[in-house]
């Protein structure tokens, strides 16, 4: 599907389902759901609000919508073709456009029974909106504009996106919040990389998608204001063993 498409199906889901959608992906309010699963997409929040008002006529809801027109054709073929998909499958969908490898979790929590609650949806879907916050604020930002961006969240570095030029460069963790405050978490690999290369090391922070995206750079963060204090937990793991 393209760009355009998934926005559609998000706009539609959200006005089809109303607040069960915002609950199943651990939304407050609507304005959270447009920046998150906006920027996700990288894509403006408003995008996913005009395609939520464009299908609201067509439901039960308190919203009036784009009401004194009619529904526009391309907008009318998707909710022909999706109407009638009930919310499980839906969510589905949905989830699928913005959860990396979304088909195997799906599987996972189908065959294992694993636990895949909406906190979990929250954070990847805040995680991702973050992400494509930053790579479209690069470019614009004075300390950053004259770096090379290589993408490195796949490949388990201890950092988002390496950043470089011809003399300097920069690790960039990215990390989301739906809140002005809250709690950030380095892993243990994040926290040894950054003191590792201190003041080449910096987290950028993205704040406030419950209102107005905002965000802060914090360069050398274990020697910065942050407090950052050990938490352990321990995992029992039991194997099976066969002699063959």
């Amino acid at each position: 599907m393209s760009i355009r498409d998934k926005l559609i199906l998000t706009g539609l889901y959200l006005s089809k389902f109303n607040e069960e959608a915002l609950n199943e992906l651990g939304f407050e309010n609507y304005q959270e759901a447009f920046n998150v699963l906006g920027l996700s997409l990288a894509s403006k929040p408003s995008s996913i609000k005009n395609y939520r008002d464009e299908f609201d006529p067509l439901f039960p809801n308190n919203r009036k919508g784009w009401h004194k027109r009619p529904i526009r054709d391309y907008c009318k073929q998707f909710y022909d073709e999706y109407q009638n998909f009930d919310f499980e499958n839906f969510t589905d969908l949905i989830k699928s456009f913005y959860i990396e490898d979304f088909e195997i979790e799906r599987f996972i929590k189908k065959e294992l029974k694993k636990d895949y609650s909406e906190s979990v949806a929250k954070r990847l879907l805040t995680g991702k909106a973050a992400e494509e916050y930053f790579k479209l604020k690069q470019s614009t930002l004075d300390i950053f504009k004259s770096y090379e961006i290589l993408d490195t969240t796949n490949m388990a570095c201890g950092f988002d996106y390496k950043l470089t030029n011809e003399s300097n460069y920069f690790c960039v963790e990215v990390k989301g919040l739906s809140e002005l405050k809250g709690n950030i978490q380095l892993t243990e690999k994040e926290y040894h990389v950054a003191k590792n290369i201190a003041s080449n090391y910096c987290l950028f922070i993205v704040k406030n998608f419950k209102e107005t995206p905002a965000h802060e750079i914090i360069f050398d963060p274990l020697n910065s204001r942050l407090d950052f204090r050990i938490t352990k937990r321990e995992v029992i793991q039991i194997n099976y063993n066969a002699p063959i």
